[in-house]
């Protein structure tokens, strides 16, 4: 066999496998949401204004963010939300911060009558992000914080 052959298989394979390393890595490629650099925070209501929850978070995909839904509850209560139960609370308010990331934030106020009936103690927040092209991502427990008397 000629070099001349032997370098031309040797070129052909290598590109062959190139092409086909390439392509196993778009289809590996995350196409579902992202959830990034959350944070929850509880302001207790005091003196004659409300206190508030507020939950912030990055969310990015390829194709950008339609929206993310948000629910709050105590770990006391043993709820544990559903991906089908999210689709169906209150959205967070989310702006574009690029083409396929938004900061989204979800804030709810906080009455005197409404603190004085929160459990007190750990709290959960469950998110549902939802991308342009249709994709979920579904995060249990997004975060926690912690509600004080």
């Amino acid at each position: 066999m000629s070099k001349r052959i032997v370098f031309s298989s040797l070129i052909g394979a290598v590109a062959l496998c190139g092409a086909a390393a390439g392509g196993l890595a778009l289809a590996s490629t995350p196409t579902e949401p992202t959830l990034e650099h959350g944070s929850a925070r509880y302001a207790a209501p005091s003196g004659h204004s409300a206190g508030s929850f507020t939950y912030t978070v990055d969310v990015s995909d390829d194709s950008g963010i339609r929206g993310l839904k948000v629910v709050v509850w105590p770990a006391s209560s043993k709820l544990d939300p559903t991906e089908a139960e999210l689709r169906s609370v209150e959205s967070a308010k989310c702006r574009s911060t690029s083409d396929e990331t938004s900061r989204c934030t979800y804030t709810l106020k906080v009455t005197k009558r409404e603190a004085a009936d929160l459990d007190k103690g750990t709290w959960y927040v469950s998110a549902l992000a939802t991308a342009k092209d249709g994709d979920t991502t579904f995060v249990p427990r997004a975060t926690t914080f912690d509600v004080t008397g």
